[in-house]
């Protein structure tokens, strides 16, 4: 095909194709069966009057009609079980839910909620309605027949059968004192001086506030949709119902003071606390959600962990927060924006505030108007006094340090209100959102594992503790939990036969193997190289020796380095793009010609700030292939997993799946066909200005399943779909991902286009999966359409979820699940094409499956034929030598994305934790685009 050669642009669709596998319509026409020919032209009726100039025809009622509706496609159902591997008794902690039938005539009621102040304005904040709610519940109970509610917190109640009327006002007073947990409180307004708040205090003992409760019916469901689940029968009712009674467990846990994270839930209890380090804490807590299975219905509970504010002494998290040794070394302009939005709780009085800011002066300086109660005539009502000496002298607070710091500020901007810094504490369960750095999210990890007996138990202990009989709303709807871990039957496939150098066989072991004694199944030669140090203390003349002598043994050829350069040591105060610029410099005036390999050594082992201007300049200016080290201990393990990275980005393979080799993989091998990885990663929470960086990676060199290169593009914060994979410029021209990569199937694979394309998208929950299928495939089918007109590929897309809860267990054993490990019965999609695998040896705590959704399959595979292809898949991974926990596709897009984000360093607006919000008022801001690599890199491995 001429159109499909890298300098064609094309045959474009014509007004846009409908994008169902291949049927296009032109003009709008229906284009069915080919029924616009001669005979409907001739049923053309007649020419329309000429109509007046000052008339405008109103074409727009009429146009739609000949336009067809779309039809969406949907997630398709399973067609069998997988049969082969060897069978294994496994538990799962998925517990089962029972419903007696004596409520089957019965119905939830929603009804939304609008909670207002006493002048009508709306609640602000979160957290504060479920007291206001349980307020009501306990003063107009006998008004609300005696029932007991599920709030979720915001709009929504739902009761077992009607309240007495469809709308309901009432009005509740509430003081403003600590809830049990303090999420729920309601933020003083902190209006005034000291003073004049002391002196309400004195009034009477809590502040109040009035507030206005209208609760009107919205809908029903009815109860039999839980029997309906449990039948693994899904409807729209079933959902519903389904969300009724997680909201019902989101209550409980609230009742008991629990933090609410979506479906966790944190109790307030120190013994669930570790130390991170940075003044943040791991919270340890529980997930729990019902799920309909092919079982029934089941309560999935798992451990989950959240990260919080360490609460306590606020100068104690500042110092812990900026790793400084006392309060007096503390940068106060950081202090203000970490501590914004905060909870404070003061001593004595014991009242809780939000923190609004910080005082400009120290306690000791910062002065405000105090009303003179006992002046006598004549004089002055009002006197100036400092914030220290009204607390030591006029309230008899002793202050140790707080005289030379600023003041905590929980007043309004034009009536601030002072509190000395040791007064105030950071209340408990304060959530930290702000990304972790790479020393805490490694405390984190190695603090927070557990072995998968210790899991267990903990969960078995989560079930007892819940209590979840004793909840009333749950034994108005008849429904029971079970505490007995759910038996599943597994099976564990064989782990696939691969290929390394000399055409010999390897068998990996327990899903590991090595190269000791072996060379790699297609070396490179490494010819043109030089050697760059950034002040890495390392001894270079011996790692150089050690890194030839090892590629020798593996049978890569490496010639001597041209040269190796050293940072001047001046250079490193530099920024780090000058500190590049200058190495290139020097790299440039001594060589002849530009490099084909450089290795780099970095100072710090992560996070360096070089790492991402290097790559830009190697990558993107030059197109040279580089590989970063930050060699500690160098060893023959270490030098040969630096030498796979190296091979496989210099255009070699370092081992192979037996089947890519002769080729026998099943259904792939017969046509050709292209396998993609699709990620889009995203800014940290409290970053809603980061532009989000899709990835998407293909398979090159058909039949081959493990070459790989990837295109990498930015998109608006936060989008989870891919805007770029077909991106129309002109009638001749798409700039989109897919054309890129089409192009380089085609030109790599013998000048074949994919009759097959297989879709592994990472990173979507299940409310987005019909997204992937008709936004994501739509935008994939247009790329395929524009470059011919008259080709359909067939298309898999299956989903790979790694950010879920169900985990595997084997009885009697401390060990985790063998790797190879698949289950597709019993705890999954009643209908849906699912399954969960766990391709790799954990070990380390306990292993996570990745759960596959197959959403869509026109190529008919077979359950063992597919579920095999993805365990292959797990075994392609160049990097390292044993098998990965998800499809090596979707981890090289993960790679690339990680990898370009750091040539364009995004800034990081907001500098705190919890309680930003972080989105901008501005609106819209372009998203800046990626510099795209050269040529000779950009078909390689660049990411591994």
């Amino acid at each position: 095909m001429d159109s499909f050669e890298p300098d064609g642009n094309g045959t474009n669709v014509q007004n846009g194709a409908n994008g169902d596998h291949g049927s296009n319509v032109e003009n709008g026409a229906t284009g069915e069966n080919g029924a616009n020919g001669s005979a409907a032209e001739h049923a053309l009726p007649p020419p329309p009057p000429v109509i007046p100039p000052d008339v405008v025809p109103l074409r727009a009622e009429i146009a739609p009609e000949p336009v067809k509706k779309k039809n969406l496609r949907l997630p398709i159902a399973r067609r069998g079980l997988g049969t082969k591997g060897q069978k294994i008794p496994l538990l799962t902690n998925h517990f089962k839910v029972n419903v007696t039938n004596s409520n089957k005539e019965e119905h939830f009621f929603h009804y939304s909620v609008l909670v207002t102040y006493e002048d009508g304005r709306p609640l602000d904040g979160k957290g504060a309605g479920r007291r206001i709610i349980d307020r009501v519940h306990e003063t107009y109970n006998s008004e609300l027949g005696g029932k007991d509610f599920a709030y979720d917190g915001e709009k929504s109640l739902f009761t077992v059968g009607s309240l007495p009327r469809n709308k309901l006002e009432f009005s509740v007073v509430l003081e403003d004192t600590p809830s049990n947990r303090n999420n729920g409180s309601i933020n003083a307004d902190g209006e005034g001086s000291p003073n004049e708040s002391d002196r309400k205090r004195l009034r009477r003992p809590g502040r109040t506030k009035t507030f206005n409760v209208e609760i009107s019916y919205a809908a029903k469901i009815p109860m039999k949709a839980i029997g309906e689940a449990l039948r693994g029968q899904e409807s729209e009712n079933s959902q519903e119902a389904l969300r009724v009674l997680d909201i019902i467990l989101r209550q409980h846990a609230s009742k008991q003071g629990c933090l609410l994270v979506r479906q966790s839930f944190f109790h307030n209890d120190p013994k669930s606390f570790v130390d991170v380090g940075g003044g943040v804490l791991g919270c340890r807590g529980f997930h729990s959600s019902f799920r309909t299975t092919q079982g029934g219905l089941s309560l999935n509970i798992d451990v989950s962990t959240t990260m919080i504010i360490q609460p306590g002494p606020v100068v104690d998290f500042l110092i812990s927060s900026q790793n400084v040794r006392d309060p007096f070394s503390l940068d106060w302009t950081k202090a203000k924006r970490t501590l914004k939005n905060l909870r404070v709780k003061t001593s004595p009085t014991n009242l809780e505030y939000k923190i609004t800011g910080l005082s400009e002066r120290p306690c000791k300086e910062q002065l405000f108007t105090l009303r003179n109660k006992i002046a006598k005539d004549g004089e002055d009502g009002e006197i100036e006094v400092t914030v220290y000496d009204y607390f030591v002298n006029h309230r008899n607070i002793p202050l140790r340090y707080s005289g030379d710091l600023p003041c905590i500020n929980v007043g309004k901007p034009k009536r601030p209100t002072y509190i000395p810094l040791e007064l105030c504490e950071l209340v408990s369960l304060q959530r930290y959102t702000k990304a972790l750095s790479t020393l805490q999210r490694s405390s984190l990890v190695e603090k927070s594992r557990q072995k998968p007996q210790e899991r267990m138990s903990i969960l078995s202990n989560a079930l007892k503790i819940n209590n979840y009989d004793g909840e009333p709303m749950l034994r108005a709807c008849g429904v029971s939990i079970g505490n007995s871990f759910t038996q599943v039957d597994g099976r564990v496939l064989p782990a696939p036969k691969l290929k390394v150098g000399n055409g010999d066989d390897f068998f990996p072991r327990n899903g590991r193997w090595n190269f000791n004694n072996k060379k790699l199944v297609k070396p490179t030669k490494i010819e043109r190289w030089v050697v760059v140090n950034f002040s890495a203390r390392c001894d270079l003349k011996a790692l150089v020796r050690d890194l030839i002598k090892c590629g020798d043994m593996k049978g890569i050829a490496i010639d001597p380095p041209f040269d190796v350069f050293e940072e001047n040591p001046q250079s490193r105060r530099a920024p780090p793009m000058v500190r590049v610029e200058r190495i290139f410099e020097d790299i440039q005036s001594k060589l002849p010609g530009q490099p084909q390999f450089i290795l780099c050594l970095l100072p710090e082992r992560k996070n360096s700030a070089l790492y991402g201007p290097w790559k830009r300049k190697n990558l993107a200016e030059y197109g040279i292939v580089t590989q970063c080290i930050a060699p500690t201990r160098v060893n023959d393990q270490y030098l040969t997993n630096v030498l796979l990275k190296i091979n496989a980005k210099l255009g070699g393979l370092n081992s192979l799946l037996a089947v890519e080799f002769s080729p026998s993989i099943p259904v792939v091998s017969k046509a050709p066909t292209i396998i993609l990885g699709m990620d889009v990663s995203h800014g940290s929470p409290g970053q809603s200005d980061i532009p989000s960086i899709a990835a998407v990676v293909s398979s090159r060199h058909w039949p081959l399943i493990s070459r790989y290169r990837a295109s990498v593009r930015t998109q608006s914060p936060k989008v989870e779909m891919i805007d770029s994979l077909f991106k129309r410029v002109s009638d001749t021209e798409d700039d989109g991902i897919m054309r890129e990569l089409l192009l380089d199937f085609y030109t790599s694979s013998g000048k074949r286009k994919p009759d097959q394309i297989i879709i592994f998208r990472d990173g979507v929950s299940e409310s987005q999966f019909n997204q992937v299928l008709n936004i994501e495939l739509d935008q994939i089918i247009e790329a395929c359409k524009f470059l011919d007109e008259s080709w359909c590929p067939k298309f898999v897309v299956i989903i790979a979820q790694k950010n879920h809860h169900t985990k595997f267990f084997q009885p009697q054993s401390p060990d985790n699940v063998p790797p190879g490990t698949i289950i597709d019965n019993r705890i999954c999609h009643p209908k849906n094409n699912d399954f969960y695998l766990c391709a790799q040896a954990g070990m380390i705590g306990t292993t996570r499956p990745t759960h596959y959704h197959v959403l869509l399959d026109d190529v008919g595979f077979s359950a063992d034929d597919l579920q095999e292809l993805v365990h292959s898949l797990s075994y392609v991974y160049q990097r390292s030598t044993t098998a990965i926990s998800v499809v090596a596709p979707i981890c090289y897009a993960h790679l690339a994305a990680t990898q370009m984000s750091q040539f364009v360093k995004f800034e990081d607006a907001s500098e705190t934790s919890s309680s930003h919000g972080g989105t901008t008022s501005a609106g819209a801001v372009p998203v800046p685009q990626l510099p795209r690599l050269k040529e000779n890199v950009a078909n390689s491995m660049f990411f591994c």
